[in-house]
């Protein structure tokens, strides 16, 4: 059989092969690539959902149910978070992450990091965030997976009084992505005071010098966790129309401060009157989370107003429950809203953050009620989530919560991190 003929006879074989290699390679150009978005391709995500199969300890709670608030599954989970050899199971060591990512393609498989964009309205509306943190590695790392997307850039501080494992963990970490740098200068945070203001001043500014594409900030702590999807996040800070989102309301007693001096390493305050703000501006009340657009940003690093102010505030008690509300009803600042108290915005009606005080908790029918008990426990009169309050969570409007906490109810944070997976891959 000459040549010719036997190669047109394995002809019909070679175009199937072809093909095969053919779809096979814009099957995988079709998963790495940010230009379609044919929702057809959304099956090639599955590897990604989080299953009973992953071997977490906190598997064997029915997520579902708790989401539903069924009250016996409730108790039963909340009875489980109580067992020693639960709590033991669930922890993961800081030593993990330093062994995990020295091979980094490994850990982000392994932990499944989803590392291209799920859509293109995301790929074209990238985040900046910044995440201050002093402890609990393990917080920190499922935060950061939670909303990580390679389109957006991150900014981590870590406290200059952490444990060296600590450091260890989070460099490692944060050494696996290329969007994720630890801040150029670290402080030491003392709470209540400003270098609380200056780490997040310090990872604005790297943000807003590493990428001139992201649309809004948002700053972070270790104990947060994201209550909708990036792509949530995104049509939310889209609606906002350029707006930035936050408490910011009348200061009850503005014309009185709590200032501080520092005695032998051991924060001191007490009232006394303080000389009054540069340019009369007045004083709001707010807290220290917020969502900002990038102008509001690049004010609060070159505004000759805001540096002033900041420089003002800096032997104050608390600075970030006034600065950035100050900063926000500054007329001339983008996105900001003019200083009547029309205009005010609260917690609850800001985006910023989820907190349950333990003074603003009580049943629906309370005239001062703000938002049902906490099911958890509380730290310094602030809600550490437990599983309870997962219903009644997931049907506000904030981006964020806050308190979440793995040594005292992992599941919680099991449970919405699943909810949100889920949800992100079936968008």
């Amino acid at each position: 059989m000459s040549l010719t003929r036997k190669l047109r006879r394995l002809q019909p074989h070679l175009l199937r092969v072809t093909g095969i290699l053919v779809s096979l390679c814009m099957l995988s150009l079709l998963i790495a690539s940010s230009v379609d978005w044919d929702p057809a391709y959304r099956f090639t995500y599955s590897w990604l959902e989080y299953t009973d199969a992953d071997g977490s300890p906190e598997a064997v709670c029915n997520c579902s149910a708790i989401l539903q608030g069924d009250d016996q599954v409730l108790e039963h989970t909340k009875l489980l978070t109580f067992t020693k050899d639960f709590k033991k199971r669930v922890q993961i060591p800081d030593e993990y992450y330093i062994n995990a990512t020295q091979d980094c393609r490994k850990f982000k498989l392994s932990r499944k990091y989803i590392t291209f964009p799920l859509s293109e309205e995301e790929d074209n509306f990238p985040l900046a965030y910044s995440m201050v943190v002093h402890h609990k590695v393990q917080n920190f790392e499922r935060l950061l997976r939670a909303i990580y997307a390679p389109q957006n850039v991150y900014c981590v501080h870590v406290d200059k009084k952490a444990k060296d494992s600590v450091f260890a963990a989070i460099m490692a970490i944060t050494s696996c992505f290329p969007n994720v740098f630890m801040v150029s200068r670290p402080v030491d945070v003392v709470y209540a005071a400003w270098p609380r203001v200056q780490a997040d001043l310090n990872c604005m500014a790297d943000l807003y010098n590493a990428s001139t594409t992201w649309k809004y900030f948002i700053n972070l702590c270790g104990q947060d966790f994201p209550l909708k999807t990036n792509l949530e996040i995104v049509r939310s800070l889209r609606s906002l129309n350029g707006k930035n989102s936050m408490e910011s309301e009348q200061m009850p007693t503005p014309e009185t401060w709590r200032i501080y001096a520092e005695v032998q390493l051991k924060l001191l305050w007490w009232l006394m009157t303080k000389s009054p703000a540069p340019f009369n501006l007045p004083i709001m009340s707010g807290n220290a989370y917020i969502v900002v657009n990038r102008g509001y940003v690049r004010s609060v690093l070159e505004d000759s107003q805001i540096l002033a102010l900041i420089e003002w505030a800096k032997d104050t008690y608390s600075p970030d429950e006034f600065l950035w509300a100050t900063i926000q009803r500054m007329p001339h600042v983008p996105g900001s809203l003019w200083p009547s108290a029309k205009y005010d915005q609260t917690d609850m009606t800001a985006i910023a953050r989820l907190v349950k005080w333990a003074w603003h908790e009580g049943s629906e029918g309370l005239l001062e009620a703000v938002y049902p008990v906490c099911h958890g426990n509380h730290v310094r009169s602030i809600c550490v989530y437990g599983v309870g309050d997962l219903q009644w969570m997931i049907g506000q409007h904030h981006l964020f919560a806050n308190k979440f906490d793995t040594d005292m109810d992992p599941i919680a944070i099991y449970c919405l991190e699943k909810y949100l997976r889920h949800k992100a891959l079936s968008s």
